[in-house]
């Protein structure tokens, strides 16, 4: 398996999966946004995102987006968005887009990285806790939707 960094001439074989992802948390699959999401992230430096290829296809990819801590001041990063590709899941690769993610992080000098996940994704709890991530219990989370009814 190889683990690199995520190229603007990657998008052809991300972008479907990022699709993917998507829909793994109930959206409606739209290729095009997918596409246009993760070309304008690079284009704009906003996210860092590594692919993991298996005889050279594409089998999944992590993104991270940069954030700062007011309270800390220091930098961090958002494990913002991880996807295996079905077939590929529960051989290493989830673990080698962690390390990955935590490396880049690293090497940037930054304090933590933090994530969401979805309550129901046991998968992905199980692995972030064998990983020696906690669940935060310090501070609720809330959101507000600014999209139109």
């Amino acid at each position: 398996m190889e683990i690199r960094r995520a190229l603007p001439a990657d998008l052809p074989a991300l972008a479907p999966m990022f699709d993917r992802y998507r829909q793994f948390y109930g959206r409606a699959s739209d290729p095009e946004r997918a596409s246009a999401f993760l070309a304008a992230r690079m284009e704009r430096r906003e996210s860092v995102a590594f692919m993991a290829l298996e005889a050279g296809h594409a089998v999944g990819f992590v993104q991270l987006y940069p954030g700062f801590s007011s309270v800390g001041a220091v930098r961090t990063f958002v494990l913002n968005d991880l996807y295996v590709e079905p077939d590929a899941r529960r051989g290493g690769v989830g673990r080698g887009l962690v390390a990955a993610a935590i490396a880049h992080a690293r090497a940037a000098g930054a304090a933590g990285l933090s994530l969401q996940t979805g309550i129901g994704n046991q998968a992905a709890q199980r692995l972030y806790e064998r990983l020696g991530w906690r669940r935060q219990m310090d501070f609720l989370e809330y959101g507000l939707s600014l999209a139109e009814p």
